[in-house]
């Protein structure tokens, strides 16, 4: 398999035709926003919490059978390594998954509730893309990249495809939770006609500067702190920004005051627990920062939160 090859729209279509054998479509939901009725796509009611498990599924099932028997290794901070270790069980195949000692503890529980060995590195401290090498190199498996494969941005588009076969018609604009953009660029590619709106957090707006600028950037030295631990890539990939470059609207980021106040509000009106990453495109709508209408469609993309530091952020008003 190519893992150079670029993305596109029949493997999106693809991808939402494997997904939908095995996974149910998740709920889109009405919300009103200033007055305007939309969509909100909600998967954090996902198996694994996050719409990560869609680009799993779709990378591991396209891998050789010689590759399968391999292995593979991924890098996250919890829900990809959530979707990589899900599909593996399924599949039977065996998953490294490279984390910062410093993610979310339920993150990490959950990871290795799935069957995947975890591999510890230090946030900040050392380059997780090293350690990750080190173990491709080791076990002769394949990488699963958080964003930046192929067939991984195919399998975040399926929410494109789906949420369009919900809404009855093509969604005018997705407004999307940036990381590194797998996300945004799939959701690009699955609806070609509809606006891309990427949402990242203040000082973490590493898509946003890349597409404004036409060359990835990336983050500096003393990156500001933010709640978004989902969403701190040190830079998009270029395969991503090939995707987004003329496609995506200018990126909006967000302060952490207003994705908590989205988390407010996603388990105020409509009955969702999120985590602040997966809150950053809501926040964004609520906040007035990108447009909203009749057919936009907000992803909220994650809801992998402890209770204490859910309940800690419901009180903070």
């Amino acid at each position: 398999m190519n893992a150079n090859r670029s993305p596109n729209r029949e493997g999106v279509i693809a991808a939402a035709r494997s997904i939908a054998a095995i996974l149910p479509p998740t709920p889109l939901l009405p919300v009103e926003i200033g007055g305007v009725r939309a969509h909100v796509k909600a998967e954090s009611l996902q198996p694994v919490g996050a719409f990560k498990i869609r680009g799993g599924w779709w990378r591991l099932s396209n891998l050789s059978e010689e590759e399968k028997t391999r292995g593979v290794v991924a890098v996250s901070s919890g829900n990809h390594a959530q979707g990589v270790a899900w599909a593996a069980r399924r599949l039977g195949i065996a998953a490294a998954i490279v984390m910062p000692r410093n993610a979310p503890k339920v993150k990490l529980e959950a990871t290795r509730a799935l069957g995947a060995e975890i591999v510890l590195y230090d946030r900040p401290g050392e380059d997780r893309d090293e350690v990750a090498a080190r173990e491709v190199e080791a076990r002769g498996a394949t990488l699963v990249h958080a964003f930046g494969d192929p067939w991984v941005i195919e399998g975040q588009g399926s929410a494109g495809i789906e949420a369009a076969e919900q809404v009855g018609r093509t969604p005018s604009r997705f407004v999307v939770c940036c990381g590194g953009g797998g996300l945004a660029a799939g959701l690009a590619l699955s609806s070609p006609e509809s606006a891309i709106h990427v949402v990242e957090p203040e000082g973490w707006d590493m898509v946003g500067q890349a597409m404004a600028t036409g060359d990835i950037v990336r983050v500096g030295d003393n990156p500001p702190a933010t709640i978004c631990d989902a969403l701190q890539p040190d830079a998009t990939k270029p395969i991503n920004l090939a995707v987004l470059r003329g496609r995506a609207e200018p990126g909006v980021s967000v302060t952490d005051e207003e994705v908590r106040t989205a988390q407010r509000f996603a388990f105020s009106n409509l009955n969702l627990v999120v985590e602040p990453g997966g809150a950053a495109a809501l926040a964004a709508a609520l906040a007035g920062k990108v447009p909203v209408d009749e057919d936009t469609v907000i992803m909220i993309t994650g809801g992998n939160t402890d209770a204490d530091s859910f309940a800690e952020m419901l009180g903070q008003v």
